[in-house]
């Protein structure tokens, strides 16, 4: 299965590309689709959302895992990253491909066993996880997006372990 993980931003989207096979990772692609900080928001959106759209056509996902907004932000941050998750759920699904929403807290329990994880622990347990991944430049915002990949692959698996026993 190859999953599309990504670290919504208003200003920085993350996004990395994994593909499992028989329970191995392997990294597709990684990277971050910036903006220009201060400009307009319509136009950050619509760089998001086309940037996307390349990556799911290069790439082929088979699905698509996004990180959760986190409540403690302030609340023009949050409405501007809500804008963001929307043209990344807009992305997806005119794609016709099945979403999948994480916690951060849910990512960081599933790739570093520890809901509370610093972000470092998140990359570093990232860059374990995924062969020929270790000496790559990667922003923290890339490696999140991994990571929400990851625990999709993790979560993938358990259920459809659990479809098959039943």
């Amino acid at each position: 299965m190859r999953i599309l993980g990504i670290d919504p931003g208003s200003v920085t989207t993350g996004f990395g590309v994994i593909e499992q096979v028989k329970g191995r990772l392997a990294l597709i692609e990684q990277g971050t689709i910036g903006t220009i900080r201060g400009s307009e928001l319509a136009d950050r959106l619509c760089r998001i959302h086309d940037e996307l759209v390349g990556v799911i056509k290069r790439c082929a996902p088979e699905a698509v895992a996004v990180e959760a907004p986190f409540g403690g932000q302030n609340v023009k941050s949050l409405i501007q990253l809500a804008h963001a998750r929307g043209v990344i759920l807009l992305a997806a699904r005119a794609s016709k491909l099945d979403v999948f929403e994480y916690s951060p807290r849910s990512v960081k329990s599933a790739v570093v066993g520890y809901g509370a994880a610093e972000k470092e622990q998140v990359a570093k347990m990232v860059r374990m996880l995924l062969p020929g991944c270790a000496n790559l430049v990667m922003s923290t915002d890339a490696s999140d997006a991994l990571a929400v990949a990851i625990c999709h692959a993790h979560n993938a698996g358990t259920a459809e372990r659990l479809r098959i026993a039943r």
